[in-house]
């Protein structure tokens, strides 16, 4: 895909939806780092059903380690994998006390030694809580960047280094959500939804969907 086309891919993605956001409920750093590490093999409409009702009991390190895990669990075990993730959570807001004063560092390599927060989720958040111009790449971006041929990669990591290098300065903010809420609502995994698809005729996708 040449770059005109993908300029215009993203111009229209924009117009479409010119501050887009996750769909994770979050109000602090903190609460959006808890958030994307509930979301791991997750819905964000499960996520935000638990943390709806987590957050306004306990939504600090602090409180979170109060909790402990067993409390912890009481809240997230909705969630798939919630045994893992609650002994994540609690050790993941033990650092944030002892190391970092209990704030969320904006700072990958500090972010990505946190339990349970590996490069995807140290993207989202360094991307949504304080506008980094990174891109986290998950099944749903890399499907919409492979099927539309926008930036093809084998894997996930081919994929981010791909979207790095050819997407414009001005839309590095705003372009992991474009293509997450394109991928969950409209680039489908089973059957796109071609027909209703605004880029439809700057998709290199040669199976398309009526």
């Amino acid at each position: 895909m040449n770059k005109e086309k993908r300029r215009e891919i993203l111009e229209r993605l924009r117009a479409n939806n010119p501050e887009p956001t996750t769909e994770l409920n979050f109000s602090t750093p903190f609460e959006l780092l808890v958030a994307v590490t509930l979301s791991a093999q997750a819905t964000d409409v499960g996520v935000n059903k638990a943390t709806d009702k987590l957050f306004p009991v306990a939504n600090t390190p602090q409180a979170i380690w109060d909790l402990g895990v067993e409390g912890l669990k009481e809240y997230i075990k909705t969630i798939g994998l919630f045994n893992t993730k609650a002994e994540n959570v609690i050790k993941a807001c033990r650092i944030l006390l002892d190391k970092h004063n209990g704030e969320v560092p904006e700072n990958r390599e500090a972010l990505e030694a946190l339990p349970g927060v590996g490069r995807k989720t140290a993207n989202v958040v360094l991307n949504t809580a304080f506008g980094w111009p990174t891109i986290a790449v998950d099944t749903h971006i890399f499907r919409v960047s492979n099927r539309t041929k926008f930036a093809m990669g084998k894997n996930v990591d081919q994929v981010e280094q791909k979207l790095l290098k050819v997407v414009p300065a001005e839309f590095k903010v705003d372009v992991h959500h474009w293509l997450i809420l394109h991928g969950r609502y409209t680039c489908i995994a089973r059957k796109p939804r071609c027909g209703s698809c605004i880029i439809e005729d700057l998709c290199e996708f040669k199976d398309k969907v009526d």
